[in-house]
Order: structure tokens, then sequence, then C-alpha cells
């Protein structure tokens, strides 16, 4: 079956912004600067299970999905496919790349998986199959609260990042670079990949 050519843009835009997601993880864990607050959980479940950074980061999305439930969220498809689809991408990256040695490196390492998350967060955000776990935790606290968005994502990254750092996860510069960088960045990058989705048309009321 063909897909209808604006579907087959959104799934492709979903399909390959998960994918770069995980490449764009993978560059900053080997980049050995500090990762984001969910990556730094991730680390420290690393060192306390043993278990592959890509199998854990699939299996804390499940995690975070089981609590939407109580707040009446509903997983799209691009919700079914985050939870899936990065950790295998992540893994990936972090087998095709090395540890980066010298600062120039690690930094640029850096750089480049900062910006190549917040274009993949564009893209599969505004694919419009619905938001990931994480996305969708915060927002659906919001909902159903109304506590102020900035608030709840606060409380929610701080949360994990200390959980993470206990554990072992590695917290630096990068982890601060990305705090105050990423959403700048995506402001940027989601207008340019946002997809239009067509409004129906009024139905006509009868004569």
């Amino acid at each position: 079956m063909t897909l209808p050519p604006l579907a087959a843009q959104r799934m492709s835009k979903l399909l390959l912004g998960l994918f770069l997601y995980g490449i764009a993880i993978s560059l900053m864990v080997r980049a050995g600067l500090g990762v984001a607050p969910w990556d730094v959980l991730t680390q420290g479940m690393v060192r306390l299970t043993g278990l592959s950074f890509g199998l854990l980061t699939n299996l804390i999305g499940v995690v975070v999905l089981l609590a939407w439930w109580p707040l009446r969220q509903k997983p799209g498809l691009g919700t079914v496919l985050n939870v899936l689809l990065i950790g295998p991408s992540a893994q990936f990256g972090l087998w095709l790349l090395p540890d980066f040695a010298l600062w120039w490196q690690q930094w640029l390492a850096f750089a480049a998986g900062l910006w190549l998350l917040a274009l993949a967060t564009g893209l599969y955000i505004g694919a419009r199959f619905g938001p990931g776990p994480r996305d969708g935790l915060m927002t659906g606290l919001h909902a159903r609260f109304g506590w102020p968005i900035w608030a709840v994502r606060t409380a929610i990254e701080g949360s994990v990042l200390l959980v993470g750092w206990w554990l072992g996860g590695t917290v630096g510069l990068g982890t601060l670079a990305f705090a105050l960088l990423i959403g700048l960045l995506v402001g940027l990058t989601l207008p340019w990949c946002d997809t239009r989705l067509p409004v129906a048309e009024p139905q006509a009321s009868p004569a």
C-alpha cells in the first residue's frame, strides 16, 4: 500500500528524527563532557545493572510511558516508535564512534551531538505523530495539575539528573551547556521541520 505524499513525508521525518536522536546521544556520550539529564540517568543505570545503554534507554522510555496512564495521556505512533527506536540507534552510535580523548575533539563531538539532537527533535515532533514519553510526561503533568511548564520540566530534569549522578552517570560542563542551549536550538529547528497539516473544511449546514 502506497502512503499519500503528506503521510509519507511525515513518516520519513519521524523515522529520520528518531534515528538521528540516538546518534546525537551517542556523540555526546562519547565526548565525555556530560550529557542530558535523562542520559545521565541511563548511564547510572548502566553502572548499576550492567545492561546496555540502548536497552536501558528503551526500558526507561517504557516506564515513563506507563506513568502516562494516571495522567490520561494518549500515546501516538510517534510515542511508541520513540520508545522502540531511539535505544537501538543510540547503541549503534556507541558501537560506531570512538571515545574522544583530545579536548577539541570532545567539544566538537559534543557540539555536533547537541545540534543534531535539536534537529532530530524538530523532525520527530514536527512530524506530528505524538510526543515522546518524556515530553508527554511533562505536558501531562502540566495539563493535570496546572503547574507551569517550566516548573514541571525543571522538576523532572532535576530529579532524574540527581538520581543519575548518584548512580554514577557523567555530569559535567556538557550537562550545563545542554540545559542552557537545547531549548533555544529546538526553538530554531522546530518551525523549520514542522509539518502543516491540512485543516478540515467545515461542513455546510443543511438549508
